[in-house]
């Protein structure tokens, strides 16, 4: 054990299923159970089920909850509807990036907003330094826990433990009490891997042995644990961003490609001067995909050249489980952005030939 990491309440059943335990944002953490290329087959094939207790957890109540959600996000909240669920960027007032989140509406004063894990401080800090009027905030990210269950046969397994018609949820909707296995939990469909699937939020009594009765009833079917590896590269093939590498205080969400999460036309919001000069006139920078010509694997900050000039940096890059090839994301200047260009990474001192291609690498057939 690595002194002072937090854990979540499954930590006690890491050993028994296999789990190799690293360092994430101050957590201690699987990053894998068995091989990283099989959970992530697993996922893309079956389902995979992923303990990410460590995300944050903020409940918003009070008659002017929506006004003040809407000033502190790009999206527009007001378009939510009891049980729905939305995405969003939240931004300083330089179009910088305190976080991406998620927005559940309970009710029309109640909400649940969903945060990363190693934001959560700063995340609570910013949220209380920004309320007004009748709006009460309560950080409850210790009390819940959270399984995501991920993949093509997800709905099907989790069916065989539940009362609710798990095909009667909707993506970005969700059920606010659902009883599985006897187990209370709100249960949404929103997924981080490019495939189907269904979060479960509960009590962190109940985690551990939800975690073992959906592995147990999952088995014929091919389920297996999943680790922190496997949940970035299948993120990274859809091209859905992680906060700290494709987003961050110095990246806005414009540049990061999220503009349709940015609604100029709801009314006031912070960041939206400078985000609204970038989608008229475009961002000075680009998130774009790379795929490697030579042979290499581009990684987290890498730069990226057009002859001696350094055009930007890798911000993912891996040998893609899928296509078996050598990937990356990059934010380079846009007036090298075009699909095709041939640019340059540098990987052990070596500018390796590389090309722009087409993102997301990875989309699921419907």
């Amino acid at each position: 054990m690595v002194e002072g990491l937090k854990r979540t309440p499954l930590y006690p059943l890491y050993e028994k299923y296999g789990a190799k335990l690293v360092d994430f944002g101050g957590w201690e953490l699987p990053v894998q159970f068995s091989r990283i290329s099989d959970e992530h087959q697993a996922v893309r094939e079956r389902a995979g089920l992923f303990d990410v207790s460590h995300m944050g957890e903020v409940e918003v109540k009070g008659k002017d909850a929506l006004n003040y959600i809407q000033k502190i996000i790009t999206n527009d909240a007001s378009k939510l509807v009891d049980g729905k669920a939305l995405y969003s960027p939240m931004c300083y007032p330089d179009g910088g990036t305190v976080d991406d989140l998620l927005v559940y509406r309970y009710v029309e004063d109640h909400y649940l907003i969903v945060i990363n894990a190693a934001n959560i401080e700063k995340d609570f800090e910013w949220f209380q330094s920004h309320l007004e009027g009748d709006v009460h905030i309560k950080n409850i990210s210790d009390q819940v826990s959270q399984l995501a269950l991920q993949g093509p046969l997800a709905e099907k397994v989790l069916q065989k433990m539940a009362d609710t018609d798990l095909s009667s949820i909707e993506p970005f909707y969700f059920v606010p009490e659902a009883n599985i296995e006897g187990i209370r939990a709100m249960v949404s469909r929103t997924g981080y891997t490019g495939e189907d699937g269904f979060e479960i939020y509960l009590s962190n009594a109940d985690a551990p042995k939800l975690w073992e009765k959906i592995l147990e009833v999952g088995k014929d079917e091919g389920v297996l644990p999943c680790g922190l590896g496997a949940r970035d590269t299948l993120r990274f093939e859809a091209k859905l961003p992680l906060y700290g590498q494709e987003l961050s205080k110095d990246i806005s969400p414009i540049e990061a490609g999220l503009g349709f999460f940015v609604k100029l036309d709801k009314g006031d919001f912070i960041g939206k001067a400078i985000l609204a000069e970038q989608k008229e006139h475009g961002a000075q920078r680009k998130l774009v995909g790379i795929e490697m010509i030579d042979r290499g694997i581009p990684r987290s900050h890498y730069l990226v050249y057009v002859g001696d000039e350094v055009i930007g940096e890798v911000t993912t890059g891996t040998q893609s489980p899928t296509l078996q090839k050598n990937i990356g994301l990059a934010l380079i200047k846009k007036e090298h952005a075009d699909i095709g260009n041939e640019v340059f990474v540098e990987i052990r001192n070596k500018k390796l030939k590389a090309k722009i291609v087409k993102t997301p690498f990875y989309k699921r057939s419907k």
